[in-house]
């Protein structure tokens, strides 16, 4: 298992500066590109960016739950495009400017539980809405980057459609497991919290779940995460908390898929902290163990959050992995 080592825990990160403007805060948002439209075959509408020349490979970037593509920040579609790669940036199903279900949101004693409605959607339907885009798109094969339940996407796209999946990497996400990459208590008891009304609740909780859990040794810029809540809730049109409930119920009538996992025939990279206390450490470890030949990287002091202080190194570990497999297929075509 390869590890790196980073500076031992800083200060705790100052208070939101509640006069700072929106407008002052918007060029640390992703605007690279504008946002696109597709109704795909299962009638749902999917939000995308696109990024990067087009005969580029791809690399496709999937959030995690509550989270839309702005959560992708400049500085990591950037990195990806001068690279030299084509970057595409999704909004899930119930996130951001893409469809929102019909079915009502589980109530929170459901969730705390794990007993979800019967009538919610699945993993598998939000890998299918990754696959029905790319077909849109006319791509055949991708690099896949998912985090949290995004990394769970990822990981179904790359079990069931092994031909599309050209490597995966899965950044702090999880198996499903009952026991294994389980919040802490002090995470549930936050996100127990009562709903954001309107954008300024919307930011205070942003930045009280981020400080928690974004681990010891990356404090978060307050100023740049406050902008990212502020235009997520913009973009969602204040209609957040729903979605996020009906993510986590998609997480949870898709049980274990460790057995599924195991299925995985694509170069894969699993990247977590070891302070992660949203998704326990144990997740990383339990992927990796099932995916056959995978890469575990470990970052020290790293939470449930890429801060713009790990942008660069974990780039640098996504491009690497990508390169090995680009260079095994040159291999493999001139044997």
């Amino acid at each position: 298992m390869e590890t790196w080592s980073t500076a031992i825990c800083g200060s705790a990160p100052a208070l939101l500066r509640p006069t700072e403007s929106r407008a002052s805060l918007m060029p640390r948002i992703a605007q690279t590109n504008a946002d696109q439209f597709v109704t795909l075959p299962s009638g749902i509408r999917i939000c995308f960016r696109e990024a990067g020349k087009k005969g580029d490979p791809v690399v496709l970037l999937i959030p995690g739950m509550g989270e839309d593509l702005t959560y992708w920040t400049d500085s990591v579609v950037e990195a990806f495009v001068q690279r030299g790669f084509r970057v595409i940036s999704i909004d899930n199903r119930d996130s951001g400017r893409s469809s929102r279900a019909s079915t009502p949101p589980p109530a929170v004693w459901r969730q705390v539980i794990a007993r979800p409605r019967p009538d919610g959607y699945t993993l598998a339907d939000m890998a299918g809405d990754v696959t029905d885009l790319l077909d849109h798109l006319g791509i055949d094969r991708v690099h896949l980057v998912g985090r949290s339940m995004g990394g769970m996407i990822a990981q179904t796209v790359a079990a069931s459609e092994p031909e599309r999946v050209l490597t995966l990497t899965s950044l702090y996400s999880t198996t499903g497991a009952r026991k294994i990459g389980q919040p802490a208590w002090s995470t549930m008891k936050i996100l127990a919290g009562p709903e954001a009304r309107n954008r300024t609740e919307a930011v205070r909780a942003h930045l009280r779940i981020t400080r928690h859990i974004a681990g010891c040794g990356y404090p978060i810029d307050d100023a740049a995460e406050a902008a990212i809540a502020a235009h997520g809730w913009d973009r969602s049109n204040g209609d957040i908390a729903a979605g996020a409930a009906r993510q986590i119920q998609a997480i949870q009538l898709s049980g274990d898929r460790t057995h599924q996992l195991r299925r995985i025939t694509a170069p894969t990279l699993v990247i977590n902290g070891d302070r992660d206390l949203l998704v326990s450490p144990s997740g990383g470890v339990a992927i990796a163990q099932a995916i056959p030949s995978s890469e575990h990287i470990v970052i020290p002091g790293m939470g449930h959050h890429m801060t713009e202080a790990l942008v660069a190194p974990i780039i640098d570990h996504i491009v690497r992995h990508i390169e090995r497999q680009r260079q095994g297929e040159a291999h493999v075509e001139h044997a």
